[in-house]
Protein backbone atom coordinates (compact mmCIF):
# COMPACT_ATOMS: atom_id res chain seq x y z
CA UNK A 1 0.00 0.00 0.00
CA UNK A 2 3.21 2.43 1.23
CA UNK A 3 4.44 1.56 -2.64
CA UNK A 4 1.22 2.78 -4.31
CA UNK A 5 0.92 6.08 -2.41
CA UNK A 6 4.80 6.80 -3.67
CA UNK A 7 3.90 5.66 -6.76
CA UNK A 8 0.81 8.35 -7.20
CA UNK A 9 2.49 11.20 -5.19
CA UNK A 10 5.69 10.31 -7.47
CA UNK A 11 3.09 10.72 -11.03
CA UNK A 12 1.23 13.41 -9.62
CA UNK A 13 5.15 15.43 -8.93
CA UNK A 14 5.92 14.79 -12.33
CA UNK A 15 2.84 16.58 -14.13
CA UNK A 16 2.12 20.28 -13.33
CA UNK A 17 0.38 19.88 -10.20
CA UNK A 18 2.28 20.85 -7.14
CA UNK A 19 3.71 18.00 -5.16
CA UNK A 20 6.78 17.12 -4.04
CA UNK A 21 7.89 13.54 -4.54
CA UNK A 22 10.49 13.87 -2.63
CA UNK A 23 9.51 14.16 0.57
CA UNK A 24 7.18 11.32 -0.07
CA UNK A 25 10.03 9.31 -0.96
CA UNK A 26 12.06 10.44 2.31
CA UNK A 27 9.09 9.84 4.24
CA UNK A 28 8.91 6.12 3.05
CA UNK A 29 11.94 5.35 3.84
CA UNK A 30 12.00 6.93 6.71
CA UNK A 31 8.97 4.77 7.63
CA UNK A 32 11.00 1.42 6.79
CA UNK A 33 9.95 1.15 3.32
CA UNK A 34 12.13 -0.59 1.51
CA UNK A 35 14.56 1.33 -0.08
CA UNK A 36 14.58 -0.61 -3.16
CA UNK A 37 10.76 -0.61 -3.58
CA UNK A 38 10.67 3.16 -2.88
CA UNK A 39 12.74 3.78 -5.86
CA UNK A 40 11.35 1.48 -8.08
CA UNK A 41 7.57 3.01 -7.04
CA UNK A 42 8.79 7.00 -7.17
CA UNK A 43 11.16 6.34 -9.96
CA UNK A 44 7.74 4.32 -12.05
CA UNK A 45 5.32 6.81 -10.95
CA UNK A 46 7.92 9.96 -11.89
CA UNK A 47 8.76 8.27 -15.35
CA UNK A 48 4.68 7.49 -16.22
CA UNK A 49 4.12 10.87 -15.50
CA UNK A 50 7.37 12.48 -17.59
CA UNK A 51 6.06 9.41 -20.54
CA UNK A 52 2.08 11.25 -19.91
CA UNK A 53 3.09 14.84 -20.27
CA UNK A 54 5.50 14.01 -23.44
CA UNK A 55 1.93 12.54 -25.16
CA UNK A 56 0.20 15.63 -23.76
CA UNK A 57 2.70 17.89 -25.66
CA UNK A 58 2.78 15.52 -28.48
CA UNK A 59 -1.02 15.85 -29.06
CA UNK A 60 -0.97 19.81 -27.93
CA UNK A 61 1.48 20.46 -31.46
CA UNK A 62 -1.61 19.02 -33.52
CA UNK A 63 -4.18 21.42 -32.12
CA UNK A 64 -1.36 24.15 -32.48
CA UNK A 65 0.50 23.55 -35.03
CA UNK A 66 -1.03 26.27 -37.75
CA UNK A 67 -1.03 29.17 -34.65
CA UNK A 68 2.76 27.94 -33.94
CA UNK A 69 4.02 28.43 -37.37
CA UNK A 70 2.28 31.72 -38.11
CA UNK A 71 3.80 33.77 -36.36
CA UNK A 72 7.83 34.34 -37.22
CA UNK A 73 8.69 33.89 -32.89
CA UNK A 74 6.90 30.73 -33.34
CA UNK A 75 8.78 29.01 -35.67
CA UNK A 76 11.96 30.18 -33.83
CA UNK A 77 10.61 28.44 -30.72
CA UNK A 78 9.96 25.55 -32.08
CA UNK A 79 13.06 25.50 -34.08
CA UNK A 80 14.98 26.45 -31.12
CA UNK A 81 13.12 24.12 -29.21
CA UNK A 82 13.64 21.01 -31.19
CA UNK A 83 17.47 22.25 -32.36
CA UNK A 84 18.20 22.14 -28.21
CA UNK A 85 15.57 20.12 -26.78
CA UNK A 86 18.06 16.85 -25.69
CA UNK A 87 20.22 19.41 -23.95
CA UNK A 88 17.49 21.16 -22.37
CA UNK A 89 16.29 17.44 -21.14
CA UNK A 90 19.07 17.82 -19.18
CA UNK A 91 17.40 20.09 -16.69
CA UNK A 92 14.16 17.87 -16.42
CA UNK A 93 14.60 16.53 -13.19
CA UNK A 94 14.58 19.86 -11.53
CA UNK A 95 11.63 21.47 -10.02
CA UNK A 96 9.18 24.16 -11.69
CA UNK A 97 11.10 24.04 -14.88
CA UNK A 98 11.63 20.29 -15.69
CA UNK A 99 8.10 19.15 -15.93
CA UNK A 100 6.99 21.46 -18.44
CA UNK A 101 10.10 20.73 -20.34
CA UNK A 102 8.66 17.35 -20.36
CA UNK A 103 5.80 18.53 -22.84
CA UNK A 104 7.53 20.70 -25.05
CA UNK A 105 9.87 17.65 -25.72
CA UNK A 106 6.66 16.33 -26.98
CA UNK A 107 6.19 19.56 -28.58
CA UNK A 108 8.90 19.67 -30.61
CA UNK A 109 8.18 15.88 -31.64
CA UNK A 110 11.51 14.76 -29.54
CA UNK A 111 12.57 11.26 -30.27
CA UNK A 112 10.90 9.55 -27.71
CA UNK A 113 12.95 7.17 -27.12
CA UNK A 114 16.02 9.15 -26.35
CA UNK A 115 13.68 11.36 -24.49
CA UNK A 116 12.67 8.47 -21.84
CA UNK A 117 16.41 7.71 -22.15
CA UNK A 118 17.38 11.14 -21.03
CA UNK A 119 14.74 12.15 -18.98
CA UNK A 120 13.98 8.83 -17.18
CA UNK A 121 17.33 8.13 -15.73
CA UNK A 122 17.63 11.75 -14.52
CA UNK A 123 14.89 10.93 -12.78
CA UNK A 124 16.42 7.56 -11.39
CA UNK A 125 19.44 9.14 -10.38
CA UNK A 126 17.53 12.00 -8.32
CA UNK A 127 16.29 9.36 -6.42
CA UNK A 128 19.32 7.10 -5.94
CA UNK A 129 21.10 10.51 -5.12
CA UNK A 130 18.44 11.60 -2.51
CA UNK A 131 18.92 7.75 -0.60
CA UNK A 132 22.31 8.43 -1.12
CA UNK A 133 22.54 11.58 0.94
CA UNK A 134 20.30 10.29 3.30
CA UNK A 135 22.74 7.35 4.51
CA UNK A 136 19.89 5.00 3.27
CA UNK A 137 21.27 1.79 0.92
CA UNK A 138 20.02 -0.87 -0.30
Amino acid sequence: MQELVLFFSAFLAATILPFSSEAAFLIAIKNDMPTLNAMIAASSGNILAIIFNYYLGYFLYEKTKTKLFKSAMGKRAFLWGHKYGYTALLLSWLPLIGDPLTIVAGLVRLKFVWFVIIAGSLRVIRYYLLMVFTGSHF
